[in-house]
């Protein structure tokens, strides 16, 4: 169920031009992140999100320079930080969940296992 956040109080705004989503994928692409998807699931019922964003790492060196890179970002132009971030200790999956908009940066191979550009087939998407 998606709740209302501060970073985005109008979430039926929230477009891939919203300055959280821009600054997103700008860090993604100044820090070589490949592989840049948003998935709008604005029109998906049973989402949890209104975007998830993916990428993928060449190596966890850069998977967890990427995530670092985006939260400090997101925090210096929009004053956002994530409401929860996971996998910073597994170094092949990091989660950043700013509520409306989740973040996915991936090693290729766990992108390839879990497929989430499949699971939320339905989501237009959209490639940076």
């Amino acid at each position: 169920m998606k709740t209302a956040s501060p970073s985005t109080k109008n979430s039926s705004s929230l477009t891939t031009d919203s300055p959280l989503i821009q600054n997103i994928i700008a860090a993604m692409q100044d820090k070589k992140g490949e592989n840049i998807v948003s998935l709008d699931l604005t029109q998906v019922t049973e989402s949890i999100a209104d975007f998830f964003i993916l990428c993928d790492a060449s190596n966890i060196v850069q998977l967890k320079t990427i995530a670092d890179f985006i939260e400090k970002k997101v925090h210096e132009n929009c004053s956002e930080k994530p409401a929860r971030v996971d996998g910073k200790k597994g170094q092949q999956w990091i989660v950043l969940d700013y509520v409306d908009v989740v973040i996915h940066c991936m090693m290729p191979p766990v992108r390839e296992l879990y497929q989430l550009e499949e699971l939320w087939h339905d989501a237009n998407k959209l490639t940076h």
